[in-house]
Protein backbone atom coordinates (compact mmCIF):
# COMPACT_ATOMS: atom_id res chain seq x y z
CA UNK A 1 0.00 0.00 0.00
CA UNK A 2 1.09 3.77 -0.48
CA UNK A 3 0.54 6.54 1.35
CA UNK A 4 2.10 10.63 0.46
CA UNK A 5 4.46 11.92 3.05
CA UNK A 6 4.25 15.83 3.16
CA UNK A 7 6.02 18.89 4.54
CA UNK A 8 3.50 20.77 7.20
CA UNK A 9 3.02 22.56 9.74
CA UNK A 10 3.79 20.78 13.08
CA UNK A 11 1.65 22.59 16.11
CA UNK A 12 3.30 21.85 19.31
CA UNK A 13 2.53 22.91 22.80
CA UNK A 14 5.82 22.61 24.39
CA UNK A 15 8.16 25.26 22.79
CA UNK A 16 11.33 22.19 23.52
CA UNK A 17 9.69 20.39 20.54
CA UNK A 18 10.34 22.51 18.17
CA UNK A 19 13.72 21.90 16.37
CA UNK A 20 16.32 24.16 15.25
CA UNK A 21 15.42 24.43 11.56
CA UNK A 22 11.97 24.99 12.31
CA UNK A 23 13.51 27.67 14.89
CA UNK A 24 15.05 29.28 11.92
CA UNK A 25 12.51 29.66 10.00
CA UNK A 26 9.76 31.00 12.24
CA UNK A 27 12.74 34.12 12.26
CA UNK A 28 10.28 36.05 10.46
CA UNK A 29 8.33 37.85 12.59
CA UNK A 30 4.79 36.90 10.83
CA UNK A 31 5.59 33.29 10.87
CA UNK A 32 6.34 33.44 14.35
CA UNK A 33 2.82 35.55 15.28
CA UNK A 34 1.13 32.77 13.19
CA UNK A 35 2.98 29.53 15.01
CA UNK A 36 2.77 30.90 18.23
CA UNK A 37 -1.16 31.74 17.66
CA UNK A 38 -2.28 28.69 16.66
CA UNK A 39 0.34 26.65 18.77
CA UNK A 40 -2.05 28.36 21.76
CA UNK A 41 -4.92 27.52 20.41
CA UNK A 42 -4.71 24.35 19.61
CA UNK A 43 -3.25 23.85 23.08
CA UNK A 44 -5.65 25.70 25.05
CA UNK A 45 -9.74 24.63 24.55
CA UNK A 46 -10.46 20.84 25.60
CA UNK A 47 -13.69 19.20 25.87
CA UNK A 48 -15.45 18.90 29.59
CA UNK A 49 -18.21 16.14 28.52
CA UNK A 50 -17.14 12.44 27.39
CA UNK A 51 -17.87 11.71 24.24
CA UNK A 52 -21.15 9.48 24.93
CA UNK A 53 -22.81 12.87 26.00
CA UNK A 54 -23.03 13.85 22.38
CA UNK A 55 -24.32 10.82 21.47
CA UNK A 56 -27.45 9.75 21.50
CA UNK A 57 -31.39 11.30 20.66
CA UNK A 58 -31.06 13.58 23.15
CA UNK A 59 -27.33 15.06 23.78
CA UNK A 60 -25.98 17.10 26.37
CA UNK A 61 -24.95 20.72 24.45
CA UNK A 62 -23.41 22.68 27.10
CA UNK A 63 -23.29 26.33 26.37
CA UNK A 64 -20.75 27.20 23.05
CA UNK A 65 -17.29 28.09 24.01
CA UNK A 66 -16.07 29.76 20.51
CA UNK A 67 -12.56 30.80 20.09
CA UNK A 68 -10.49 32.84 18.20
CA UNK A 69 -8.59 30.55 16.40
CA UNK A 70 -10.14 27.23 16.32
CA UNK A 71 -9.27 24.45 17.97
CA UNK A 72 -6.32 22.77 16.06
CA UNK A 73 -5.58 18.55 17.37
CA UNK A 74 -4.93 17.05 13.50
CA UNK A 75 -4.14 13.35 13.60
CA UNK A 76 -0.86 13.03 11.20
CA UNK A 77 -1.41 10.68 8.75
CA UNK A 78 1.13 8.18 8.55
CA UNK A 79 -0.59 4.74 7.06
CA UNK A 80 -0.62 1.71 8.50
CA UNK A 81 2.88 -0.61 9.46
CA UNK A 82 3.07 -3.12 7.63
CA UNK A 83 1.20 -6.11 8.80
CA UNK A 84 -1.47 -4.00 10.42
CA UNK A 85 -4.94 -3.77 10.62
CA UNK A 86 -7.93 -2.06 12.21
CA UNK A 87 -9.65 -4.05 15.18
CA UNK A 88 -13.07 -5.85 14.65
CA UNK A 89 -16.02 -6.10 16.72
CA UNK A 90 -16.07 -9.55 18.43
CA UNK A 91 -17.52 -12.60 16.54
CA UNK A 92 -15.97 -10.52 13.13
CA UNK A 93 -13.05 -10.17 11.33
CA UNK A 94 -11.00 -7.56 9.31
CA UNK A 95 -9.12 -8.30 6.10
CA UNK A 96 -8.05 -6.00 3.53
CA UNK A 97 -9.83 -6.34 0.14
CA UNK A 98 -8.03 -4.35 -1.72
CA UNK A 99 -4.74 -1.95 -0.70
CA UNK A 100 -2.54 0.08 -2.98
CA UNK A 101 -5.62 2.66 -3.57
CA UNK A 102 -5.24 6.00 -4.19
CA UNK A 103 -7.29 8.05 -1.64
CA UNK A 104 -10.34 5.66 -1.95
CA UNK A 105 -13.31 7.43 -0.37
CA UNK A 106 -16.81 6.30 -1.81
CA UNK A 107 -17.92 3.29 -2.75
CA UNK A 108 -20.96 0.93 -4.44
CA UNK A 109 -21.24 -2.37 -5.05
CA UNK A 110 -23.23 -3.65 -8.42
CA UNK A 111 -25.95 -6.15 -8.57
CA UNK A 112 -23.57 -8.58 -10.32
CA UNK A 113 -21.14 -7.97 -6.90
CA UNK A 114 -18.23 -6.23 -8.39
CA UNK A 115 -17.29 -3.26 -6.36
CA UNK A 116 -16.97 0.20 -7.65
CA UNK A 117 -14.16 2.61 -5.10
CA UNK A 118 -13.72 6.30 -6.01
CA UNK A 119 -10.44 7.15 -5.95
CA UNK A 120 -11.13 11.03 -5.62
CA UNK A 121 -9.97 13.87 -3.12
CA UNK A 122 -10.94 17.60 -3.76
CA UNK A 123 -10.65 19.76 -6.77
CA UNK A 124 -8.73 23.03 -6.74
CA UNK A 125 -10.35 25.35 -4.61
CA UNK A 126 -8.34 28.75 -5.08
CA UNK A 127 -11.11 31.24 -3.16
CA UNK A 128 -11.43 28.43 -0.19
CA UNK A 129 -8.05 28.82 1.68
CA UNK A 130 -7.26 32.75 1.81
CA UNK A 131 -5.82 34.82 4.32
CA UNK A 132 -3.63 33.21 6.99
CA UNK A 133 -6.17 31.67 8.88
CA UNK A 134 -6.96 29.70 5.90
CA UNK A 135 -3.34 29.53 4.77
CA UNK A 136 -2.75 27.34 8.41
CA UNK A 137 -6.15 25.31 7.65
CA UNK A 138 -4.85 24.05 4.25
CA UNK A 139 -1.61 23.21 5.75
CA UNK A 140 -2.92 21.14 8.60
CA UNK A 141 -5.76 19.50 6.46
CA UNK A 142 -2.73 18.64 4.55
CA UNK A 143 -0.98 16.88 7.74
CA UNK A 144 -4.29 15.15 7.84
CA UNK A 145 -4.08 13.60 4.55
CA UNK A 146 -6.94 15.79 2.83
CA UNK A 147 -4.37 17.54 0.18
CA UNK A 148 -3.31 14.66 -1.97
CA UNK A 149 -4.29 15.61 -5.76
CA UNK A 150 -7.20 13.78 -6.97
CA UNK A 151 -6.89 10.65 -9.20
CA UNK A 152 -10.81 11.43 -10.89
CA UNK A 153 -11.45 7.98 -11.43
CA UNK A 154 -13.90 5.10 -10.73
CA UNK A 155 -12.19 1.95 -10.06
CA UNK A 156 -13.74 -1.48 -10.58
CA UNK A 157 -12.50 -4.19 -8.09
CA UNK A 158 -13.34 -7.84 -8.52
CA UNK A 159 -13.06 -11.22 -6.59
CA UNK A 160 -13.20 -13.91 -8.64
CA UNK A 161 -12.41 -16.63 -6.55
CA UNK A 162 -15.06 -15.43 -3.73
CA UNK A 163 -12.51 -15.89 -1.18
CA UNK A 164 -12.87 -11.88 0.11
CA UNK A 165 -10.45 -10.49 -1.59
CA UNK A 166 -10.43 -8.37 -4.76
CA UNK A 167 -7.71 -10.05 -7.47
CA UNK A 168 -8.77 -8.23 -10.30
CA UNK A 169 -9.13 -4.69 -11.43
CA UNK A 170 -10.41 -2.54 -13.78
CA UNK A 171 -10.06 1.44 -14.59
CA UNK A 172 -13.68 1.68 -14.56
CA UNK A 173 -14.17 5.44 -15.43
CA UNK A 174 -11.32 8.00 -15.04
CA UNK A 175 -10.86 11.87 -16.87
CA UNK A 176 -13.71 12.61 -13.86
CA UNK A 177 -14.28 16.10 -11.70
CA UNK A 178 -13.40 14.58 -8.11
CA UNK A 179 -16.21 12.21 -7.95
CA UNK A 180 -17.75 10.72 -5.54
CA UNK A 181 -21.58 9.56 -5.46
CA UNK A 182 -22.65 6.84 -7.80
CA UNK A 183 -26.15 5.27 -8.76
CA UNK A 184 -27.00 2.58 -11.12
CA UNK A 185 -30.68 2.57 -12.09
CA UNK A 186 -31.49 0.17 -15.14
CA UNK A 187 -28.63 0.65 -17.65
CA UNK A 188 -27.83 3.78 -16.77
CA UNK A 189 -25.23 4.58 -14.50
CA UNK A 190 -24.47 8.07 -12.82
CA UNK A 191 -21.55 9.66 -11.26
CA UNK A 192 -21.92 12.94 -9.08
CA UNK A 193 -18.39 14.96 -9.30
CA UNK A 194 -17.91 17.90 -7.92
CA UNK A 195 -19.70 20.31 -9.88
CA UNK A 196 -22.44 18.10 -11.84
CA UNK A 197 -24.25 14.58 -12.28
CA UNK A 198 -23.23 12.38 -15.27
CA UNK A 199 -25.53 9.43 -16.72
CA UNK A 200 -23.18 6.61 -18.63
CA UNK A 201 -24.41 3.13 -20.13
CA UNK A 202 -23.31 0.48 -18.27
CA UNK A 203 -24.05 -3.43 -18.88
CA UNK A 204 -23.92 -6.23 -16.65
CA UNK A 205 -20.30 -7.15 -16.52
CA UNK A 206 -18.92 -4.45 -18.05
CA UNK A 207 -15.00 -3.45 -16.20
CA UNK A 208 -14.74 -0.40 -18.47
CA UNK A 209 -17.36 2.03 -19.59
CA UNK A 210 -16.77 3.36 -23.18
CA UNK A 211 -19.49 5.63 -24.26
CA UNK A 212 -19.37 9.58 -23.18
CA UNK A 213 -21.43 10.95 -20.98
CA UNK A 214 -24.01 13.05 -20.86
CA UNK A 215 -24.92 15.44 -18.61
CA UNK A 216 -28.00 15.30 -16.22
CA UNK A 217 -27.29 18.87 -14.26
CA UNK A 218 -25.06 21.16 -12.79
CA UNK A 219 -24.29 20.91 -8.86
CA UNK A 220 -23.27 24.44 -7.16
CA UNK A 221 -19.67 24.26 -7.21
CA UNK A 222 -17.02 26.89 -7.93
CA UNK A 223 -13.21 28.53 -6.60
CA UNK A 224 -14.90 28.04 -3.28
CA UNK A 225 -16.56 24.76 -3.42
CA UNK A 226 -16.10 24.00 0.44
CA UNK A 227 -18.04 21.27 1.17
CA UNK A 228 -17.62 19.54 -2.69
CA UNK A 229 -18.47 15.75 -1.71
CA UNK A 230 -21.64 15.79 -3.64
CA UNK A 231 -23.22 12.09 -2.87
CA UNK A 232 -26.27 9.86 -4.24
CA UNK A 233 -28.80 7.72 -4.32
CA UNK A 234 -31.84 6.60 -6.41
CA UNK A 235 -35.06 6.51 -5.62
CA UNK A 236 -37.12 3.54 -4.59
CA UNK A 237 -38.79 3.48 -7.79
CA UNK A 238 -35.91 4.93 -9.99
CA UNK A 239 -37.54 7.84 -11.05
CA UNK A 240 -35.14 10.11 -9.25
CA UNK A 241 -31.90 10.97 -7.56
CA UNK A 242 -31.28 12.47 -4.00
CA UNK A 243 -27.94 14.73 -4.10
CA UNK A 244 -26.24 15.90 -0.93
CA UNK A 245 -24.85 19.45 -1.53
CA UNK A 246 -22.63 20.40 1.45
CA UNK A 247 -22.47 24.34 2.39
CA UNK A 248 -20.03 26.39 1.13
CA UNK A 249 -18.40 27.76 4.77
CA UNK A 250 -18.71 26.85 8.47
CA UNK A 251 -21.57 28.88 9.36
CA UNK A 252 -22.47 31.13 6.25
CA UNK A 253 -19.54 33.64 7.23
CA UNK A 254 -19.28 34.17 3.64
CA UNK A 255 -22.76 35.43 3.54
CA UNK A 256 -26.06 33.78 2.76
CA UNK A 257 -25.79 34.43 -0.81
CA UNK A 258 -22.86 31.98 -1.03
CA UNK A 259 -24.91 29.39 0.44
CA UNK A 260 -27.25 29.51 -2.67
CA UNK A 261 -29.30 25.87 -2.93
CA UNK A 262 -26.65 24.28 -0.43
CA UNK A 263 -26.43 22.61 2.89
CA UNK A 264 -28.88 20.67 1.34
CA UNK A 265 -30.57 17.27 -0.22
CA UNK A 266 -31.54 17.90 -4.06
CA UNK A 267 -34.36 15.89 -5.47
CA UNK A 268 -33.36 15.40 -9.53
CA UNK A 269 -36.01 14.39 -11.85
CA UNK A 270 -34.14 11.84 -13.92
CA UNK A 271 -36.13 12.38 -16.90
CA UNK A 272 -36.50 16.23 -17.22
CA UNK A 273 -33.66 16.62 -15.18
CA UNK A 274 -35.57 19.43 -12.89
CA UNK A 275 -34.48 19.63 -9.34
CA UNK A 276 -35.78 20.91 -6.12
CA UNK A 277 -34.65 21.26 -2.19
CA UNK A 278 -36.24 18.57 -0.88
CA UNK A 279 -34.61 19.43 2.55
CA UNK A 280 -32.38 22.38 3.88
CA UNK A 281 -30.64 23.32 6.66
CA UNK A 282 -28.69 20.53 6.68
CA UNK A 283 -24.65 21.55 6.71
CA UNK A 284 -22.84 18.87 5.37
CA UNK A 285 -24.96 15.92 4.52
CA UNK A 286 -22.99 12.89 3.06
CA UNK A 287 -24.44 9.33 3.38
CA UNK A 288 -28.05 8.18 2.62
CA UNK A 289 -30.21 5.19 2.86
CA UNK A 290 -33.47 4.13 2.88
CA UNK A 291 -35.09 2.50 5.97
CA UNK A 292 -36.03 -0.58 4.65
CA UNK A 293 -39.93 -0.39 7.22
CA UNK A 294 -40.78 2.56 6.66
CA UNK A 295 -38.84 3.44 3.39
CA UNK A 296 -37.97 6.70 4.55
CA UNK A 297 -34.50 8.76 3.47
CA UNK A 298 -32.03 8.50 6.17
CA UNK A 299 -28.89 10.87 5.79
CA UNK A 300 -25.28 11.63 8.19
CA UNK A 301 -24.63 15.10 8.31
CA UNK A 302 -21.51 16.92 9.49
CA UNK A 303 -22.58 20.04 11.68
CA UNK A 304 -20.40 23.10 12.73
CA UNK A 305 -17.44 23.78 13.55
CA UNK A 306 -15.38 26.32 15.88
CA UNK A 307 -17.99 26.23 19.33
CA UNK A 308 -15.78 24.17 21.25
CA UNK A 309 -14.81 19.90 21.73
CA UNK A 310 -18.23 19.41 23.16
CA UNK A 311 -20.15 21.10 19.93
CA UNK A 312 -21.61 20.99 17.93
CA UNK A 313 -22.51 16.98 17.16
CA UNK A 314 -22.82 15.59 13.93
CA UNK A 315 -25.98 13.62 13.71
CA UNK A 316 -27.82 11.00 11.71
CA UNK A 317 -31.61 11.69 10.80
CA UNK A 318 -34.03 10.72 8.57
CA UNK A 319 -35.25 13.30 5.85
CA UNK A 320 -38.87 15.08 5.98
CA UNK A 321 -39.86 16.55 2.39
CA UNK A 322 -39.60 19.71 2.96
CA UNK A 323 -37.77 20.13 5.94
CA UNK A 324 -35.53 22.32 7.32
CA UNK A 325 -32.70 21.00 9.87
CA UNK A 326 -31.48 24.51 11.15
CA UNK A 327 -28.21 25.37 9.24
CA UNK A 328 -26.74 28.11 10.00
CA UNK A 329 -28.85 29.53 11.98
CA UNK A 330 -29.77 26.56 14.36
CA UNK A 331 -28.49 23.82 15.88
CA UNK A 332 -30.38 20.80 17.47
CA UNK A 333 -33.63 22.94 16.83
CA UNK A 334 -33.33 25.86 18.20
CA UNK A 335 -30.15 26.19 19.79
CA UNK A 336 -29.62 29.47 17.89
CA UNK A 337 -25.91 30.35 16.86
CA UNK A 338 -24.96 33.94 17.84
CA UNK A 339 -22.43 34.23 15.19
CA UNK A 340 -24.92 34.39 12.07
CA UNK A 341 -25.95 37.49 11.89
CA UNK A 342 -28.66 38.73 10.72
CA UNK A 343 -30.54 35.72 12.09
CA UNK A 344 -33.69 34.23 11.00
CA UNK A 345 -36.35 33.63 14.04
CA UNK A 346 -39.10 32.32 11.55
CA UNK A 347 -36.85 29.76 10.52
CA UNK A 348 -35.35 28.37 13.39
CA UNK A 349 -38.74 28.54 14.72
CA UNK A 350 -39.70 25.53 12.24
CA UNK A 351 -35.94 23.93 12.77
CA UNK A 352 -36.81 20.19 13.35
CA UNK A 353 -34.22 18.22 15.64
CA UNK A 354 -32.19 15.54 14.38
CA UNK A 355 -32.92 12.06 15.39
CA UNK A 356 -30.00 10.61 16.65
CA UNK A 357 -26.38 12.45 17.83
CA UNK A 358 -23.16 11.37 16.54
CA UNK A 359 -20.77 12.51 18.83
CA UNK A 360 -18.86 16.22 18.39
CA UNK A 361 -16.87 16.66 15.35
CA UNK A 362 -16.52 12.71 14.63
CA UNK A 363 -16.94 13.80 10.69
CA UNK A 364 -20.05 11.40 10.31
CA UNK A 365 -19.93 10.35 5.97
CA UNK A 366 -20.71 6.57 4.91
CA UNK A 367 -23.79 5.42 5.68
CA UNK A 368 -25.61 1.97 4.90
CA UNK A 369 -27.97 0.12 5.90
CA UNK A 370 -27.54 -3.52 8.10
CA UNK A 371 -30.38 -5.07 5.99
CA UNK A 372 -29.29 -8.25 4.35
CA UNK A 373 -25.77 -8.13 6.41
CA UNK A 374 -23.64 -11.79 7.06
CA UNK A 375 -22.75 -9.81 10.30
CA UNK A 376 -23.65 -11.41 13.65
CA UNK A 377 -27.29 -11.28 14.74
CA UNK A 378 -26.42 -8.06 16.78
CA UNK A 379 -25.69 -6.23 13.60
CA UNK A 380 -29.05 -7.14 11.83
CA UNK A 381 -31.21 -4.13 11.75
CA UNK A 382 -29.74 -0.79 11.79
CA UNK A 383 -27.14 1.50 10.18
CA UNK A 384 -23.55 1.56 9.71
CA UNK A 385 -21.37 4.61 9.82
CA UNK A 386 -18.16 5.18 9.12
CA UNK A 387 -16.72 8.03 11.11
CA UNK A 388 -13.61 9.77 9.36
CA UNK A 389 -12.54 11.67 12.75
CA UNK A 390 -12.04 15.25 14.32
CA UNK A 391 -9.77 18.14 13.76
CA UNK A 392 -11.49 20.52 15.84
CA UNK A 393 -11.83 18.75 19.13
CA UNK A 394 -9.47 17.84 22.09
CA UNK A 395 -8.76 14.51 22.60
CA UNK A 396 -9.85 13.28 19.21
CA UNK A 397 -13.09 11.69 18.22
CA UNK A 398 -14.81 9.52 15.58
CA UNK A 399 -11.93 7.67 13.41
CA UNK A 400 -13.90 4.36 13.25
CA UNK A 401 -16.79 2.71 11.88
CA UNK A 402 -19.79 2.22 14.30
CA UNK A 403 -23.18 0.56 13.97
CA UNK A 404 -26.52 2.60 15.58
CA UNK A 405 -29.50 -0.22 16.28
CA UNK A 406 -33.01 0.74 14.97
CA UNK A 407 -36.45 -0.60 16.22
CA UNK A 408 -39.38 0.07 14.44
CA UNK A 409 -37.90 2.40 12.07
CA UNK A 410 -35.89 4.39 14.52
CA UNK A 411 -32.34 4.73 16.46
CA UNK A 412 -32.83 2.37 19.92
CA UNK A 413 -29.96 2.06 22.08
CA UNK A 414 -25.98 3.41 22.36
CA UNK A 415 -23.62 2.75 18.85
CA UNK A 416 -21.66 -0.33 18.77
CA UNK A 417 -18.30 -0.01 18.07
CA UNK A 418 -17.36 -2.34 14.18
CA UNK A 419 -13.81 -1.32 13.44
CA UNK A 420 -11.29 0.95 15.59
CA UNK A 421 -7.98 1.15 16.16
CA UNK A 422 -7.19 3.70 13.37
CA UNK A 423 -5.39 6.06 15.49
CA UNK A 424 -2.58 5.15 17.12
CA UNK A 425 -1.53 5.49 21.20
CA UNK A 426 0.50 8.36 19.87
CA UNK A 427 -2.27 10.04 18.31
CA UNK A 428 -1.30 9.54 14.66
CA UNK A 429 -3.84 8.19 11.67
CA UNK A 430 -2.93 4.74 10.41
CA UNK A 431 -6.08 5.57 8.24
CA UNK A 432 -9.01 7.38 8.05
CA UNK A 433 -13.00 5.68 7.31
CA UNK A 434 -15.32 7.21 4.98
CA UNK A 435 -17.56 5.30 2.66
CA UNK A 436 -19.33 1.65 3.66
CA UNK A 437 -21.39 -0.82 1.57
CA UNK A 438 -22.21 -4.18 2.16
CA UNK A 439 -21.21 -6.61 -0.31
CA UNK A 440 -22.52 -9.19 -2.55
CA UNK A 441 -21.93 -11.60 0.98
CA UNK A 442 -23.34 -9.16 3.31
CA UNK A 443 -19.42 -8.30 4.29
CA UNK A 444 -19.25 -4.53 5.85
CA UNK A 445 -16.93 -2.87 3.04
CA UNK A 446 -15.01 0.26 4.17
CA UNK A 447 -13.17 2.97 2.25
CA UNK A 448 -9.94 4.17 4.49
CA UNK A 449 -8.69 6.63 2.42
CA UNK A 450 -5.36 7.65 4.56
CA UNK A 451 -4.56 3.76 4.51
CA UNK A 452 -5.48 3.62 1.10
CA UNK A 453 -6.99 0.60 1.75
CA UNK A 454 -10.73 -1.09 1.29
CA UNK A 455 -11.40 -3.27 4.80
CA UNK A 456 -13.77 -5.92 4.40
CA UNK A 457 -15.18 -6.87 7.79
CA UNK A 458 -16.95 -10.49 7.99
CA UNK A 459 -17.99 -12.97 10.51
CA UNK A 460 -15.72 -15.28 12.20
CA UNK A 461 -16.40 -18.81 11.89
Amino acid sequence: MKFRFRPSIRLVCDPTQIGSNTLARMRNGILVSVFAIFSLAACGEMATLPLAAGTGPQPTLPEPRPTLIPTLNIAPATGWPVGATPQAAAGTQVTAFASGLDHPRWLYVLPNGDVLVAETNAPPKPEDAQGIKGWVMGRVMGRAGAAAPSANRITLLRDTSGDGVADKRFVFLSGLNSPFGMALVGNDFYVADSDAIWRFQYTTGDTKITTPGVKVIDLPAGPINHHWTKNLIASLDGSKLYVTVGSNSNVAERGIEAEFERAAIWEVDIRSGSHRIFASGLRNPNGMAWQSSTKALWTVVNERDELGSDLVPDYLTSVRDGGFYGWPYSYFGQHVDERVKPQQPSLVARAIIPDYALGPHTASLGLVSSIGTSLPAAFANGMFIGQHGSWNRRPHSGYKVIFVPFNNGKPSGKPVDVLTGFLSEEGNAHGRPVGVALDAQGALLVADDVGNVVWRVSSRH
